[in-house]
């Protein structure tokens, strides 16, 4: 699937496309996304694995890192009622500092039980829009901009409107639009070139993505 610009700190490229031999081909990749929930445990372990083991597998070898962009694709699972407000703070860290987007989603994904149900149940909506600010803070993005990006005013709009949002609310509806076309439901997910790939799971070890990297990235 496409990737918009906006969401372009969603895809990691650990070295240049290889240059077709021939030249009136344009240079293109195979494309792995990875769909997760910053507040899915099955998503953090697959998270951890991949980039503690898998990503130095594939930056060790030119071929793979050559004809490879990942790409983590934010799949909010509406039964954690905070999953929206965390995925809500990596769509603000892509639109204040993108290129931190994948140390905020480690950070996140690290400090992930924070934000499960019995840790948010009894603090507002826009205290949690703090804590995950100053978690961006953390990894060098400007918290001040991401809380300014989160926050939800206590007036109606000018219109009367109480439904006002925030600043990512409209990042938020084009992300879930573009994982409902592929029917996206279990976290974690993984596409490849287009097609889910149901045999991988949270549970697979480096060696098993290294032998599944070897058949299919060529």
């Amino acid at each position: 699937m496409a990737l918009p610009p906006k969401f372009a700190g969603q895809a990691l490229r650990l070295a240049a496309p290889a240059t077709p031999a021939d030249s009136s081909v344009p240079a293109t990749t195979h494309t792995l996304e990875v769909y997760l929930d910053y507040v899915c445990p099955f998503s953090a372990k697959l998270f951890s694995t991949f980039t503690s083991s898998v990503v130095p597998l594939i930056r060790e070898n030119p071929a793979w890192a050559s004809n490879l962009t990942i790409i983590i694709r934010q799949q909010v699972q509406p039964w954690h009622p905070s999953s929206t407000l965390v995925h809500e703070a990596g769509l603000a860290v892509l639109r204040v500092a993108p290129g931190k987007f994948w140390d905020f989603s480690a950070r996140l994904f690290a400090d992930q039980g924070a934000y499960f149900d019995v840790n948010v149940v009894n603090e507002t909506r826009n205290s949690t829009y703090r804590r995950l600010a100053a978690l961006a803070g953390e990894v060098g993005v400007n918290a001040d901009d991401v809380y300014k990006l989160l926050a939800i005013p206590d007036k109606p709009a000018e219109d009367g409107s109480l439904n006002v949002g925030n600043g990512v609310t409209n990042d938020l509806k084009v992300v879930t639009k573009m994982n409902r076309l592929i029917g996206v439901h279990v976290t974690p997910t993984v596409v490849y070139d287009g097609v889910v790939q149901g045999d991988i799971s949270s549970s697979w070890t480096g060696d098993q993505w290294k032998e599944w990297l070897e058949k299919n990235v060529v």
